[in-house]
């Protein structure tokens, strides 16, 4: 049978609101756990879409799994089947499709706005909307690949999401964040976000914690007009 196979490099990483986006709609999928030793597997017919999440590490790493990750997205690729990556599973995508991952000019962490671009496909990925509030965590970013169309950016990094043959979607931001995960993430790393938090780019606890009920809400939503338009072409039937 066919399901959504949705990559973990990190436990605490976890696919968050995706997760219940696939729940709600009875969507069969299957968390391959990298981050507990499961491999990767061999892409085939049963493959219906493609998920990945973030991490700690980087692309650059040298990573047991790497190269098995990167060969997968590029069989996906290949087929149509749509792939989806959030942040570290952004920085991937652009990597299995000849993009660079570079150091950031900064550390970017919290809720900022982020802008997309006024192109008939970022609209129909993000409902029209024109600029809006995500969640950042990263220090990397990606170069664009040849052939794929930018969709995002935002003050402190210039590619936050790109677009490739309108099937596939690469995300530097979080768009999958529940308030479990928010509050996790703060409270694991508070020391860090204490010492970071001196940036502009960087905020501290307590203001990401700020209003994290509506943010959350939003993000859900403009999260579920994303996933829609990319499980809409997932090889599911039956």
């Amino acid at each position: 049978m066919q399901s959504v196979l949705v990559f973990r490099f990190s436990r605490t990483e976890e696919p968050g609101y995706l997760q219940t986006f696939l729940d709600e709609r009875k969507i069969p999928w299957q968390l391959i756990k990298l981050d507990e030793g499961q491999t990767v597997p061999a892409f085939n017919a049963e493959v219906a879409a493609v998920a990945m999440m973030g991490g700690p590490m980087s692309v650059n790493d040298d990573l047991s799994w790497r190269d098995a990750i990167i060969s997968f997205i590029q069989s996906a690729v290949a087929a149509d089947v749509p792939v989806i990556g959030h942040c570290l599973g952004g920085q991937f995508l652009a990597k299995a499709l000849g993009g660079e991952v570079t150091d950031n000019d900064c550390w970017e962490v919290g809720w900022g706005e982020v802008a997309v671009d006024d192109t008939q496909i970022a609209a129909q990925w993000f409902g029209g909307l024109e600029k809006f509030d995500v969640f950042h965590w990263h220090y990397q970013t990606y170069s664009l690949p040849a052939g794929a169309q930018h969709a995002m950016r935002s003050k402190y990094c210039a590619n936050q999401a790109f677009v490739f043959n309108d099937l596939h979607i690469g995300f530097q931001c979080h768009i999958e964040m529940t308030e479990a995960l928010v509050s996790k993430w703060c409270e694991d790393s508070k020391d860090d976000l204490d010492e970071m938090s001196l940036s502009a780019s960087v905020m501290n606890k307590q203001q990401i914690l700020s209003d994290a009920e509506n943010r959350i809400a939003s993000l859900n939503a403009l999260a579920s007009h994303v996933y829609e338009r990319w499980i809409a072409n997932a090889r599911l039937h039956g």
